[in-house]
This record gives C-alpha cells, sequence and structure tokens, in this order.
C-alpha cells in the first residue's frame, strides 16, 4: 500500500480510517467534542486524510488535544471569571467548522490541483493561526496584564482585542507546536525534493505567520466584533484566510528562494 501519496489511494484511506476511529474513541471518552461535534470532527478528518494526506490529519489532531489541554488549563477558575465556552470544557461543531472548515478546503484544493506539495505548507499555515489564537485566549484571558491592541490602553481580560505578555507568548507556542508537526508531516511524504534546509525555513514561515494571524484576529476583534459587525466565527475564517494567503504568496513568488 502506497502510504506517502497525498489523494483518495488505499494506504491513505487506511491510516486515515484508522485514525478516525481514534479520533472517536479518544474524544468521546476525554469529553474533548460533544456529540456534534465528534460527527463534525469526524467528516472534516476525513477531507483532510482523505483528500490531503494522513499526515495532515495528525497535525489536526494534534491541535485538537493540544487546544483541549490549553482549555482545561486552570478551568475551574476561568469558570468562576465566566471565561469558559462550557461547563465541562468541551467543544462543539462550531468550534470543530470555525477552526477546521478552511484548513478542509485547503486539502480539497490540494486534491483537485494535485498539489500536495504546497499544500502541506498552506495547511500547516492555517491550523497554526488557530492554534495560536487558542492558546493566546485560553491561556491569555487568565492574565489581568491586558493592553487593547488597538490603543494599547488597560482594558478587561477577555475582551476581544485584549493581548496580554502571557497570551503573546501562549500564541507563538501553539503557532510553533503546529509549525513542528508540519515540518514532521513534510519529512514523512517530501514529494518535492525540497533540501533540508527550505524544509526549516518554512517552518519558521509558518510559525510566524500563525502567530501574526493571532495579532489579526485580535484587530479584527477590536475594530468589528466589539461593534457587532462581526461574530467570532468571521473574526476566525478572516484571520485563518489571512493567514493561508501569506503562505500561498511566500510560495507563489518563491520568497523561501
Amino acid at each position: 500500500m502506497d502510504m506517502l501519496t497525498g489523494g483518495l489511494n488505499q494506504g491513505n484511506l487506511v491510516v486515515t480510517s484508522a485514525l478516525l476511529i481514534g479520533l472517536v474513541l479518544v474524544s468521546g471518552r476525554a469529553k474533548m467534542l460533544d456529540k456534534p461535534g465528534i460527527l463534525a470532527a469526524t467528516a472534516l478528518g476525513f477531507v483532510v486524510g482523505g483528500m490531503g494526506h494522513w499526515t495532515w490529519l495528525l497535525i489536526l489532531l494534534g491541535f485538537l488535544l493540544a487546544s483541549h489541554k490549553a482549555t482545561k488549563w486552570r478551568f475551574e477558575e476561568k469558570k468562576q471569571r465566566g471565561m469558559s465556552e462550557s461547563d465541562d470544557g468541551h467543544r462543539s461543531y462550531g468550534n470543530v467548522v470555525a477552526n477546521g472548515g478552511l484548513p478542509g478546503l485547503v486539502a480539497v484544493f490540494a486534491f483537485i490541483s494535485e498539489d500536495w506539495y504546497n499544500g502541506i505548507w498552506m495547511f500547516g499555515a492555517a491550523v497554526a493561526v488557530a492554534s495560536s489564537d487558542t492558546f493566546a485566549s485560553e491561556i491569555g484571558c487568565l492574565d489581568d496584564n491586558v493592553r487593547m491592541i488597538t490603543t494599547m490602553k488597560p482594558c478587561e481580560p477577555g475582551l476581544n482585542g485584549g493581548f496580554s505578555p502571557s497570551g503573546q507568548k501562549a500564541a507563538f507556542v501553539g503557532s510553533s507546536m503546529i509549525a513542528a508537526l508540519t515540518f514532521v508531516a513534510w519529512m514523512v511524504a517530501n514529494n518535492g525534493g525540497d533540501s533540508m534546509q527550505i524544509g526549516i525555513i518554512k517552518t519558521v514561515f509558518v510559525a510566524v505567520i500563525g502567530w501574526l494571524g493571532c495579532q489579526m484576529d485580535s484587530l479584527l476583534g477590536a475594530v468589528f466584533e466589539n461593534r457587532g459587525y462581526l461574530n467570532k466565527g468571521g473574526v476566525n475564517g478572516i484571520s485563518i484566510t489571512f493567514g493561508m494567503l501569506m503562505m500561498w504568496a511566500t510560495l507563489s513568488f518563491q520568497i523561501l528562494l
């Protein structure tokens, strides 16, 4: 079985299916997702793994697990301060779609264009933005040293557009984690023949773009979400698109060469 080529081939589908079974078992037992969330994640996972590559699905699963851990970090304190989205820390199908929908579209595009070579980096950048924003929100919400990104004046923790030192550090940890997973995925199936140096440079770009996407999320939250022009899902979608386009421009105009 060919497990290194992307798309709907036997090897890729077998590994993808095995990973999805693991997702269902683990997410249900650990209460990472509610039932609609598990269904949405399974469908998304099949698109990402089947049309992209099973290593892409591992990136997404890594994000899911890490974001769950970040959510559960000092969870009771978050509940007391009204900064938790659920009573037990699980995430719903809305979170799955908001954070994974656009990366899923990257997998569809890679399948249609048969360009898994560039697709892995665009996928990684998209997930890095989602991870960076999630880590910043879940870790930074308990930091009282918060400033509004548009004015740099102190503001309340949890307010859209606010950022804190711990949140900024967490954001970079989140994006760097996804960048590292993307590098591993590239190492497993490097069909483009890039050198190790180019692979490392692209990995650094993924980490930086993920962090910049988090800043875009804060800016959109301050300017548009606080005024009711965008909801949280819209802000997430634009920020992730921003990261995808930055990576696309980097690859298309051969900035790394």
